[in-house]
């Protein structure tokens, strides 16, 4: 169906129902710049992790889309958070942006081959697409069908960004294969859509000014609190991940987006 420094930081609880149905983060949590913005200054790189999830309960994986890891390194990550925690990994750009999804036996093959290691605590796997690529009914359901057979046991969403995709067919392709669309907020920077094609509702925050360089409004982050339990109430559940990291500004918009939840 389609409808169109060290901080302290305060605890959070909301109804467990729904707290189970809506997973908060940010887009990757390994960034340099949330040194004392985030992080504590003398934490070690090799504790960010630890610390993130002291926080949080979900996060994307964003260095795969420029970098597979090691296995090595998934098995790390895995094992180095709580049971309850779930990692989003993004597909690689090798995939999206220079193969623009034709021929994707091999990179698919390739990505899950590291992956796989982590399938128990992992939530949709992102497949961000580059701005220049429209919409193809043949590579969109050749890509799909591909993803149905081979990868089941996998949830897949997809933020594109090219209008073409927000066409009829595209969502109806999209349903068909129960592939999430990617609500993505950037004023007006990406396409932005309010529809629901899955199961898995799934929305990225770029910022609501500059591109990841700004943060969001109180009266902004209340609107989608209440949106998220709505669709919670509909059956769905909910991914959410601030990319607007310049500044710190992901994790404080992720924490407030978490006590809007627990307020209304």
């Amino acid at each position: 169906m389609h409808q169109i420094k060290t901080v302290v930081w305060p605890e959070i609880y909301f109804d467990g129902r729904v707290q189970n149905k809506i997973h908060i983060g940010t887009s990757g949590w390994s960034y340099k710049h949330w040194r004392g913005l985030f992080y504590p200054d003398k934490l070690a790189a090799s504790k960010w992790l630890n610390y993130y999830r002291g926080l949080f309960s979900t996060t994307e994986i964003n260095g795969s889309f420029y970098r597979l890891p090691t296995e090595e390194t998934v098995i790390k990550w895995t094992e180095g958070v709580s049971e309850d925690f779930l990692f989003c990994p993004k597909i690689s750009r090798y995939l999206t942006h220079m193969k623009k999804l034709r021929d994707p036996e091999e990179p698919l093959e390739r990505f899950f081959s590291v992956f796989e290691f982590m399938k128990k605590k992992m939530g949709p796997v992102l497949i961000q697409l580059p701005p220049m690529l429209k919409f193809s009914y043949d590579v969109a359901e050749h890509f799909y069908r591909l993803l149905k057979m081979k990868y089941r046991e996998y949830n897949f969403v997809i933020e594109v960004r090219h209008d073409t995709w927000l066409q009829e067919q595209s969502l109806t392709l999209m349903t068909a294969y129960d592939i999430g669309f990617v609500i993505s907020q950037s004023d007006a920077i990406f396409p932005y859509a309010e529809v629901v094609t899955a199961k898995n509702i799934y929305i990225r925050f770029h910022g609501p000014a500059e591109l990841y360089a700004s943060s969001y409004s109180d009266d902004a982050l209340k609107n989608y609190a209440g949106k998220f339990k709505e669709w919670v109430k509909e059956g769905h559940e909910v991914w959410a991940y601030f990319n607007n990291d310049i500044h710190g500004y992901a994790t404080k918009d992720a924490l407030r987006l978490l006590q809007w939840l627990e307020k209304i």
